[in-house]
């Protein structure tokens, strides 16, 4: 049975804000980070990411936004373009591709003879169709999914679980609260959506875990981009006297981070590793960019392991990605984490039953 709030679709979660933020539905229960085929046996030849037998490997890239948007769109490109790279291999990117083309742009890709047809979200699922047309006869295709997204035996889907991520992103700020004697975290986001609602239960409920007796609360500043909405909202927590900030945020990250920094606030990244930053700085970084996900299917790519007609679910704890990760080193805080996210891939932890029962 479909959980609406629990599964999420990393690039397509991202897509929503601009952004590095959540959204999404897709199925997960206790077999979330299987790979279960759903649609035929498709398939990739073992060992051959040159599909096409032509002696290269060429990967095209659909994506529906602007492909240098420092963001999401371009995250997910950067990633192909690095691994590719080290591979010897070409990418053809397409940016900006509105719904209405993605059909004809994904014809247009398997003619340049590519041997593997990426959707940068599933915004694009109407180029699937193509699939199944002898132009694409020879190619394999990874699309992202939010739940809206039939799996067939030609496509591999991507998808990971919103709760997991969230969940920890809260429990490793409960750890370093801890460690401070704090009590009061806040969680700033902007649009009031099924996925901000989601990801702010999941976080409350992530810190309640360490201290039951948290107080988590939520400002809406009502856009994912306006920096002077977001300090605004930080500022409103501060005043609160909160000692820890998830800017849950898009293009207005940075602002709200900078401000939580001038109080010495605990912060967490909205997807991606952000250890190396010094202005602001980040205390928890919080990987589910869309962008990783490709990049470790690339590698299973190279490998020949990439099977289509399966439905990947990127699992915390047993997969590369998503993860949590502190950017201060602190052996044995980090090791509480790591031991968290390995209690949900064993399905020690129910992240959505946890959620449900300490999110509230």
């Amino acid at each position: 049975m479909k959980n609406p709030r629990a599964v999420r679709l990393a690039g397509a979660a991202l897509a929503c804000a601009t952004l590095l933020a959540l959204a999404g539905c897709a199925e997960t229960d206790a077999t979330a980070g299987k790979d279960t085929p759903s649609g035929g046996a498709g398939g990739v030849p073992p060992g051959s990411p040159d599909v096409n037998g032509d002696g290269k490997v060429v990967i095209g890239v659909l994506s529906p936004g602007d492909i240098n948007d420092n963001g999401y769109y371009e995250s997910f490109v950067t990633g192909a373009d690095t691994f590719a790279k080290s591979k010897g291999w070409t990418v053809i990117k397409r940016g900006s591709v509105p719904p209405t083309e993605a059909l004809s742009a994904a014809r247009a890709l398997c003619q340049q003879k590519v041997d593997m047809v990426a959707l940068g979200a599933s915004e694009l699922k109407d180029a699937i169709p193509a699939s199944e047309e002898a132009v694409c006869a020879k190619t394999a295709w990874y699309v992202p999914t939010s739940g809206n997204v039939e799996q067939t035996p030609k496509i591999m889907l991507s998808t990971d679980d919103a709760d997991q991520s969230i969940l920890v992103a809260g429990y490793a700020a409960g750890v370093l609260m801890q460690s401070r004697n704090a009590t009061k975290a806040a969680f700033v986001t902007g649009m009031e959506a099924d996925f901000t609602l989601a990801a702010s239960k999941a976080f409350k409920a992530g810190i309640r875990t360490v201290i039951p007796n948290a107080t988590v609360t939520t400002t809406y500043a009502g856009d994912q981009n306006d920096a002077a909405k977001a300090k605004e909202a930080v500022q409103a927590q501060i005043d609160q006297g909160v000692q820890a900030v998830y800017p849950y945020l898009g293009g207005s990250t940075d602002a709200a981070a900078a401000l939580a920094n001038t109080k010495n606030l605990i912060t967490l990244t909205p997807g991606t590793d952000r250890c190396a930053s010094t202005s602001p700085k980040f205390d928890v970084s919080v990987l589910f960019s869309p962008g990783d996900y490709f990049t470790e299917a690339l590698k299973q790519f190279a490998d020949g392991k990439l099977a289509m007609g399966v439905e990947k679910v990127w699992t915390i704890g047993k997969d590369p990605f998503p993860t949590v990760k502190l950017c201060k080193a602190d052996p044995a805080q980090q090791a509480k984490i790591d031991a968290f996210m390995k209690d949900i891939a064993s399905g020690k932890i129910n992240a959505s039953a946890e959620v449900d029962r300490l999110g509230k």
